[in-house]
This record gives C-alpha cells, sequence and structure tokens, in this order.
C-alpha cells in the first residue's frame, strides 16, 4: 500500500472523519467563513485565452500596472485574497491548470469570485515592484523570490499593513507545479477559510475533503 492510499485509509473510519471535519468547520466559523460543497458543477466549461506570449490567461486575472503593493491593497478593498501566479510558454502543467482545472465552472467560480490572481511571466521582462518597493523585471522577481517550478502559485497573508518588506514573511504557502481540480480548489478554499490558523497541515484538510467527494460519489 502507497503512503498515499495509507493516509487515505487512516481517514476512512467515520468518527474520525466526522471530528476532522466538525473541527475544521469550527475554525472556519471564527472567521466567519462557510466551506463551499467539496464539488460543484464541472460545465458549461470555462474556456482560457491564449496570448501572443504562448501562455494561457483567464479573462479575470488582475490587470494593473505591476505594483504588488497597488495590487495587495485592491484586493483587500474587494474582501479578496492575493495571490500572484508564475508561469511560461511551453509549461504543460501551467497549460493543464488553464484547460483541465480551471475550465471546470465551479473550480473558476470559486477562484473567480474569492481571489485577486496577478499573473507574471517566469522570463518575463515587464517590470514589477515588489512589496518593498524594489523595481525589477518578472524575471528578476522570480529569481527573488525562488521561484523555480511553474506554474507556482503565491498565496499571501490577509490584512497586511504599512508593508515594507517582501518574501517569506508575507506568504501563507505556494503551490507548485501540476494538480488534479480536487487539489487544487481544496487548497484555495484551505487559504479562502483561513483554515492554516487552525491546522497547517493542508493534507489533512485535503483527505477530509476527499473523502467527502467519494461519499457524495457513492450516493450518486
Amino acid at each position: 500500500m502507497s503512503m498515499r492510499m495509507a493516509l487515505r485509509a487512516s481517514l476512512r473510519p467515520t468518527g474520525l472523519v466526522l471530528g476532522l471535519w466538525l473541527a475544521l468547520l469550527g475554525a472556519t466559523a471564527a472567521h466567519a467563513q462557510t466551506l463551499p460543497p467539496p464539488i460543484g458543477p464541472e460545465t458549461p466549461r470555462i474556456e482560457p485565452h491564449k496570448g501572443d506570449d504562448g501562455i494561457y490567461h483567464q479573462k479575470w486575472f488582475v490587470q494593473s500596472f505591476l505594483d504588488l503593493r497597488e495590487d495587495y491593497a485592491e484586493a483587500e478593498a474587494k474582501g479578496k485574497r492575493f495571490a500572484v501566479v508564475f508561469e511560461q510558454r511551453g509549461c504543460v502543467y501551467c497549460t493543464k491548470m488553464h484547460t483541465e482545472v480551471l475550465a471546470q465552472k465551479y473550480v473558476n467560480d470559486y477562484v473567480r469570485e474569492n481571489f485577486h490572481v496577478l499573473q507574471l511571466d517566469m522570463w518575463g521582462a515587464r517590470e514589477v515592484t515588489d512589496f518593498d518597493g524594489t523595481k525589477m523585471p518578472e524575471k528578476k522577481l522570480a529569481e527573488r523570490w525562488n521561484v523555480m517550478l511553474t506554474p507556482t502559485v503565491v498565496f499571501f497573508k490577509d490584512g497586511l499593513k504599512d508593508i515594507k518588506s517582501w518574501g517569506q514573511p508575507l506568504e501563507v504557502t505556494r503551490m507548485s507545479l501540476g494538480f488534479g481540480a480536487g487539489t487544487f480548489y481544496d487548497l484555495f478554499v484551505w487559504i479562502r477559510a483561513k483554515a492554516y490558523e487552525q491546522d497547517r497541515n493542508f493534507q489533512r484538510f485535503h483527505l477530509a475533503r476527499h473523502n467527502e467527494r467519494e461519499a457524495l460519489a457513492k450516493k450518486q
């Protein structure tokens, strides 16, 4: 049995799963956030647009002057969480993220409605102003942030005031490379619901959501 299968099996007893689920619900209630259903309608599909840069784009991605402090403030003003995604031309995992994962309606709707997402090119030349005021091309920012793989989604903490630093102290976590719709969706939910404030182990949250999806599938 693989480690992943063993972890899933360990959560199958109803009492343990229910207890974990209730704990997660309690944690999110404190932040006036309710967890969305673990699954939703996949259609109608949301088709991405492929730009002249060879990268897929979502129509609702942030269009700005690339000053991260301003983009972050705009996210806060809209009551959304701020995230930056790095992609690159020819990235198969980036293509999958757009054409297989974000193409599913319930995933796209949730991310669009709850997140302010800025897309950057790992090898791009557009000038970006980092949180500490330093200006540099996208590719230099990727190096500064130690982004080595694409796609990499960087999730930022909320409620930050008078930001003068940059880097890890501002981040909640990162997601790199390709994930299926379930894992991708669950991580965005985990961030939005602030479940990480009660339990930093995303895997426990994800496996509980996975088990609920399986239970719902059996009822259909």
